[in-house]
């Protein structure tokens, strides 16, 4: 722990010791030879025998004037031989030393971190056996929350007496704690007394000095050092054989500490220091009473025996009702009983003067309970400040936060006689959020503390500042400030911290359509406001949040809930997992903010080095999703309408996405299981028809559209319609890929909150029926899945019958006109941005993505990767067919496209409910069908190899090598077996080759093929090995690879089928109606449209699955969201609160509540038992005087006996 020893060279300038410079003679040695100061004649300086006149005229001896200081000559590590441990710390000083010097020494050149707590334990210097309950005391609660509170513990140091038990009770904890924070235990000891004390002199430093600490036997005057204590400041004081010469310098010590901080750099509370008081003889009550005087907090011991026991019986006295002056005799009583050897009148003095700052003491005893220690130090220090003013309570608040004790600030802190303000609670509120007390967060928030006035954009930097250096968020910071060009500016010691790019890592993680914006700061005004209404009155909004334009205020900050996402967004992005579900429970958006927690912390998992911290965020997202399904279930049971509104709301604070859109980001596949969702779902995909309408009418009016006009097809009623009109469908996209068809001529899109009036109002019913029909999603998914059909029919007669080498005919013309229509929707959806774009609709109208970010979102799609593959192959296999030479070619590449494009058949197939599910378990199942060809070509090629080698070693034909190396094993699986070819049993025996050997020819003719005699034997085995292992071992693995993944996504496949219909559905939501080649049309018709809009710079069409609500409309409904969150959480604070756990918990406090109780019961009846026998006492004592008096002369005869007292009442 200490630097090297010429790192240390300066303590002796520094520090000194003391010197007695003049011998007054003891008057208790018989001989005359000794000193007041406790050495011998022989051992002082000449100077100080020679002044006979000094020592002549003074008789007592005092330290600070008969002394001289000189430098140190013991100082550095002390090695106690045969403990078994490191070498701690040591110094001699005198007890004139500055303070601050030796708190300099301990946190800088020895490297112990500064306390957050310093317990100063007194007691007693004998008796080598203490109490059993006093040791758990010192083992259980002192020891255990000094290391778990960072304290330091100060005690005399010495093998004896409280100093001995406190360091056995520090090695016993550290003996059985597994690794932890190593418990820093000083001693402060009188250099005087320290047996073996020659051995620690080196005026050089001794690293180490050799320290024999046991085998001497003890004399009652000189102690050995304990060894379990990591520092030691021997105090000298001139004397020898003295304890107690280093009170002062203690004293002195302590009281320094009180007034420094917590914290790096001193920037957290004062340092509580308090005294802990374990029995102690009379001496001790000076030593309580000087620290009274210091305003330094003692804890009482009750229970321990002598100093304690006193003060805490005195202190009970004083505080009950009725104390007064008349108690001083029993007070002088009761020191005499403890004390019977101490001055009755010097002590008396000194009770009274501790008592004059009661304030400052606090009683424990074993009575008392199995209260956590720092339950007790928290309590004592609350009681010393004896204040109804909430900032003299602000350290023991942020002591609390400091040591998670959320339960002693509820119940010493927050019981109301406390009168807390807002800006009392904003310090501990940091370090809450700094230290991850979501509990003292919970807690701060609800006794008051606004939060539009505590985040400031200075403090947010402060949070992001305290994540560890190695976080996955520094990094993405880091790269967010360079990917930016800016580079952040070395900041000189005293600058506030700048907000870090918050906005710009989120766009990196989610990309614009999900990410909220941050505001860019102006640098001349960090201190903005935040959240509160009552700041924009006029210039740019303050909110950490970005805004956007005024004419398009965000409702969230409108709300007020700025402060709570900013927040959230920390919480998220430090994975401080209860801080973020504080927030979300309070914050507004509940079910967008859930799902937006779980896509960040998938994404954010993704990216996450350390395996274990990305266990911890996926664990969070799955609580966040569990959450948002949850809360969807209970707002869906509330009211169906409203619930499809909160899905298809845009939210502003996630870029404008819904929550449909969030999910399918953050892969949360049991959202889209819900009941709701699926019923909304169902409502988009059949359009405006009803969704009861049979497949067989659909399929027959597809094919005669007059029969729309006739009662075989049903259509949604006039609620519904009613319905989509509060929904805000907007359906004008039409045939054009941008939605539902609507009748010609659709208005434009009205402001805001302004619905466009139903179609059925501007034409009659049977009229709407054709756009009804034709625009929606199952029609068109079935004409699309007809045309398909009627493709590959197609394609399959040109590929079998049409496919010559001549000049292509009519029907390989209308293949490759088909084959172009397709590739210009491809070429709609990639460019376009596709219907997976969630910024449709975004943030700013007429705003469109980047097109590397639409083409982006399009090939993230499995499928859409699938029809590029198709569509290439199809151009190169026409490119090489119209290419003379490269016919054959073509004609192949052709083939294996149509085995891609009938593949493509399993998307359609998704939609249906009982194949949909059953591809998702094919799916899965691919992976392991390449595992296990994994495993099989590594038995295939040794096995194939081996054979060859064997049969063959004189075939020099490559191409039919390799053919018997890896087609014939693979046959040999399925039961193909050769023996022909590979037992020379059934072969003839021939020397069929011009080298010498035996050699044998297969069957027919084979030319070169001749196969070898030597170890034929050994092929065989290979063969039965290969066949054991291939076709029994391989084969059932895979059988039971196919179980285990069938068993695990046969539960779940209906989840991955559900979230797959919802792309499906959104895929042909957003294609047009006219399926290919058909298609055609909408394609011009969609490319005039868009001409005409940019350059008549209309907006575009709005999404069909968003929705447009008006201000007051969108503020119902999360006010609506917000009503149904809170029954969900009382909901599940209930089911808590009935668990069999929860019960138990109760029925434990109450019984020790109850207990609590039952003890005061009995202390009452004690105190009314010592009051009987004071009233008897006093009865007996009046009668006795009467009796006096009535036969004294005093009293004039006849006069009448004193009354009787009355008896019992019959």
């Amino acid at each position: 722990m200490m630097g090297p020893e010429k790192e240390q060279s300066w303590i002796p300038k520094i520090f000194k010791k003391k010197t007695c410079t003049t011998f007054i003679v003891d008057l208790t040695d018989p001989g005359g030879t000794l000193c007041q100061c406790g050495c011998p004649r022989s051992a002082h300086l000449s100077v100080a025998v020679e002044d006979a006149f000094g020592a002549a005229v003074v008789t007592i001896w005092d330290s600070d004037l008969h002394t001289t200081e000189k430098p140190t000559d013991a100082y550095g590590d002390v090695d106690f031989q045969g403990a078994g441990r490191k070498a701690s710390n040591f110094l001699r000083l005198s007890d004139r030393t500055d303070p601050a010097t030796v708190y300099n020494l301990v946190t800088h050149t020895w490297g112990f971190r500064a306390p957050n707590l310093v317990v100063s334990v007194l007691g007693g210097s004998g008796g080598s056996i203490l109490q059993t309950w006093l040791q758990d005391l010192l083992r259980s609660g002192l020891v255990r929350a000094a290391q778990s509170t960072g304290a330091w513990i100060v005690t005399g140091g010495l093998h004896t007496g409280i100093g001995r038990h406190v360091g056995v009770a520090v090695r016993d904890h550290q003996t059985a704690s597994s690794g932890g924070t190593k418990v820093v235990a000083m001693g402060v000891a009188p250099w005087g007394v320290v047996r073996n004390r020659d051995t620690l002199i080196n005026p050089k430093g001794s690293f180490p000095a050799r320290y024999w600490w046991r085998g001497d036997p003890e004399d009652g005057i000189q102690f050995p050092l304990d060894y379990n204590y990591s520092a030691f400041f021997l105090v000298d004081d001139g004397t020898h054989g003295h304890l107690g010469g280093e009170n002062r310098f203690r004293l002195r010590f302590e009281s320094y500490i009180a007034q420094q901080k917590t914290g790096v750099g001193g920037t957290g509370i004062d340092i509580p220091v308090l005294l802990l008081l374990i029995g102690g003889n009379e001496k001790m009550l000076k030593r309580i009473e000087n620290a009274t005087q210091a305003q330094l907090p003692c804890l009482l011991v009750a229970g321990s025996g002598g100093a304690a026991d006193c003060l805490a019986e005195i202190l009970e006295d004083t505080l009950a009702p009725g104390s007064g002056g008349g108690r001083r005799g029993e007070a002088q009583d009761r020191i005499r009983r403890f004390f019977p050897k101490g001055d009755p009148e010097v002590l008396q003095a000194q009770v009274e003067g501790i008592m004059t700052r009661k304030e400052l003491l606090t009683v424990y005893s074993s009575e008392d309970g199995p209260e956590e220690f720092e339950t007790i130090v928290l309590r004592a220090l609350v009681k010393a400040c004896g204040s109804s003013e909430a900032s003299a309570y602000l350290d023991e608040l942020r002591l609390a936060v400091a040591w998670n004790r959320v339960d002693i600030a509820q119940s010493e802190l927050f019981r109301g006689d406390i009168q807390w303000r807002s800006v009392h609670l904003e310090a501990s509120l940091m370090d809450a959020l700094l230290n991850d007390r979501h509990e003292f967060v919970r807690l701060l928030i609800s006794h008051g503390l606004s939060l539009c006035h505590f985040l400031t954009p200075t403090r947010l930097a402060q949070l992001y500042s305290a994540a560890p250096l190695n976080a996955l968020i520094r990094s993405l910071l880091d790269q967010a400030s360079y990917g930016a060009g800016t580079k952040t500016p070395a900041l000189k010691p005293s600058a506030e911290p700048r907000p870090p790019n918050v906005g710009q890592v989120l766009l990196m993680l989610l990309g614009e359509m999900c990410a909220p914006r941050y505001h860019i700061w102006a640098t001349g005004d960090p201190h903005h406001d935040h959240g509160c209404r009552e700041s924009h009155r006029g210039g740019e909004s303050a909110h950490l949040l970005s805004v956007r334009a005024t004419s398009e205020l965000m409702l969230d900050a409108v709300l007020g809930q700025t402060p709570w996402s900013d927040l959230f967004i920390w919480a998220l992005l430090l994975n401080r997992a209860q801080m973020a579900l504080y927030f979300w429970e309070i914050g507004s958006n509940a079910v967008a903010s859930a799902l937006g927690a779980c896509l960040l912390l998938r994404v954010l998992a993704r990216l996450e080095s350390e395996a274990e911290e990305a266990a911890r965020r996926k664990d969070l997202a799955a609580k966040f999703e569990g959450l948002g399904v949850d809360l969807f279930g209970e707002c869906y049971r509330n009211s169906e309408n409203r619930a499809a509104r909160l899905l298809l709301r845009r939210c502003p604070f996630w870029g404008d996405a819904t929550c449909l859109q969030l999910a399918m980001q953050a892969d949360a596949r049991a959202f889209f299981a819900q009941d709701g969702v699926q019923s909304l779902l169902t409502q988009k995909w059949w359009g405006e028809m009803d969704s009861t309408t049979p497949i067989w009418a659909l399929v027959l009016t597809f094919f005669c559209p007059p029969l729309i006009y006739t009662n075989l097809i049903t259509f949604r009623k006039s609620d519904e319609e009613s319905t989509q009109k509060d929904l805000a469908f907007d359906m004008d996209r039409g045939l054009n890929g941008e939605g539902p068809a609507r009748p010609a001529n659709p208005p434009e899109k009205m402001p805001l909150g302004v619905m466009s009036q139903p179609s059925s109002r501007r034409c009659s019913p049977h009229l709407s029926r054709w756009p009804q029909f034709w625009g929606a999603p199952v029609t068109a998914f079935m004409g699309n899945v007809v045309s398909y059909l009627l493709f590959l029919l197609l394609f399959a007669r040109v590929l079998l019958i049409d496919f010559q080498p001549t000049p292509p005919g009519a029907l390989e013309l209308l293949l490759y006109f088909w084959a172009f229509t397709l590739l210009c929707e491809e070429l709609r959806q990639g460019l376009g941005g596709g219907w997976g774009s969630l910024a449709t609709g975004g943030r700013r109208p007429g705003s469109s993505q980047p097109l590397r970010h639409r083409l982006h979102l399009y090939l993230t799609d499995t499928w859409n990767q699938c029809d590029l593959v198709a569509l290439t192959f199809f151009l190169l296999g026409v490119g090489c067919r119209l290419i003379p030479g490269l016919y054959e070619l073509g004609r192949t590449v052709l083939c294996l496209d149509f085995m891609v494009f009938t593949l493509r058949l399993l998307h359609i197939f998704t939609v249906n409910k009982q194949l949909g599910p059953k591809i998702v378990i094919v799916n899965k199942m691919m992976k392991d069908v390449f595992f296990f060809l994994f495993f099989l070509g590594v038995w295939l090629v040794a096995y194939g190899v081996a054979t060859e080698g064997l049969l063959r070693p004189q075939d020099q034909d490559l191409p039919k090598i390799l053919r018997r190396v890896f087609y014939r094993p693979y046959l040999q699986i399925f039961g193909q077996i050769p023996q022909e070819d590979m037992d020379v049993a059934l072969m003839e025996h021939v020397n069929c080759s011009s080298e010498l050997g035996f050699w044998a020819r297969p069957s027919g003719p084979q030319a070169g093929s001749c196969v070898s005699l030597y170890a034929n034997w050994l092929v065989v085995l290979l063969l039965v090995i290969f066949l054991l292992v291939a076709n029994i071992l391989l084969v059932n693995l895979l059988i039971a690879m196919f179980s285990y993944t069938f068993g695990k996504v046969q539960g779940n496949s209906d989840l991955y089928w559900k979230a797959q219909r919802y792309s499906l559905i959104r895929e042909f939501h957003s294609r047009p109606a006219l399926a290919p080649p058909l298609i055609i049309i909408s394609h011009v018709r969609l490319l005039i449209r868009r001409l005409s809009k940019h350059r008549a710079r209309l907006p575009s069409s709005p999404d069909n699955f968003r929705v447009h609500l008006p201000k007051e409309t969108e503020r119902e409904l999360l006010t609506w969201e917000s009503v149904q969150k809170e029954n969900f959480l009382l909901a599940r604070a209930r089911d808590k609160r009935e668990s069999d756990s929860e019960r138990l918990k109760r029925t434990s406090q109450k019984v020790d509540t109850a207990l609590k109780q039952l003890r005061q019961i009995r202390e009452y009846e004690q105190r009314l038992k010592g009051l009987e026998l004071e009233v008897q006492h006093c009865s007996r004592v009046l009668g006795w005087v009467a009796e006096a008096l009535s036969h004294s002369a005093l009293l004039p005869p006849g006069t009448p006996p004193p009354p009787i007292p009355p008896g019992p009442k019959d």
